[in-house]
């Protein structure tokens, strides 16, 4: 387990997005289906990648890079990237939707699919959640289901080349059926947890869930 990341800071970002949850802005009280309509209500296409961060961008190498996986699993993981490089690497192209509004199309990524992870650390009976730890003190949390969704991934690469720092490199996950800030970037750890532990905007005013289709913005949608 590896906890050398300071507390995110309070940045302009920040204070912006908890005061859109305390306002509800974007809600349009729509709810699409995602079987028949591919764009999200409320939001708007980008080709774009536009950058959403907490106002700092970790600098680490593939070298330096290093994942860990604890709490209620059979087999813990401590791996260097070339340990995670070298279990099956899988491609999924799927869609981005950010709670800010934008969605972008097509996105094409490689890693390792939540599925093989799992497969690989055992998580005991009673995990049902699990939080995803970030280089920045960033942390978001998942059901066991959603983080074991058949298209999410521990991505190294989009669109054929590294994923850049900026977008959470050299290892961020990717839970397309979820607004994207559950789609923890600079991964650090992972842990499974028997007991749910809302993160780092679940606390500040946004959904614990945060489903695109049923327009899951903030707390209490």
């Amino acid at each position: 387990m590896n906890d050398e990341s300071e507390p995110p800071w309070d940045s302009k970002l920040t204070r912006s997005k908890q005061r859109w949850a305390r306002e509800g802005k974007f809600l349009t009280g729509k709810t699409s289906r995602p079987e028949e309509q591919r764009l999200p209500p409320g939001q708007h296409l980008t080709r774009d990648w536009p950058v959403l961060d907490l106002g700092l961008t970790p600098q680490i190498s593939r070298e330096r890079w290093r994942l860990d996986v604890y709490g209620a699993v059979e087999k813990p993981i401590f791996w260097d990237f070339a340990q995670f490089f070298a279990q099956p690497q899988t491609q999924f192209t799927s869609d981005i939707h950010c709670v800010t509004t934008w969605s972008r199309y097509d996105n094409q990524w490689e890693g390792l699919s939540t599925h093989d992870l799992l497969m690989a650390c055992q998580p005991r009976d009673e995990a049902r959640f699990v939080v995803l730890h970030s280089h920045d003190g960033y942390t978001t949390n998942l059901a066991l289901e959603d983080f074991a969704a058949d298209d999410a991934l521990l991505a190294h690469s989009w669109s054929g080349a590294p994923i850049e720092a900026e977008h959470g490199g050299p290892v961020r996950l990717v839970v397309p059926h979820l607004y994207f800030w559950k789609s923890a970037k600079w991964l650090q750890s992972i842990e499974f947890l028997e007991h749910d532990a809302p993160g780092y905007w679940e606390v500040r005013g946004y959904h614990n869930r945060g489903d695109p289709w049923a327009e899951q913005r903030y707390s209490g949608d």
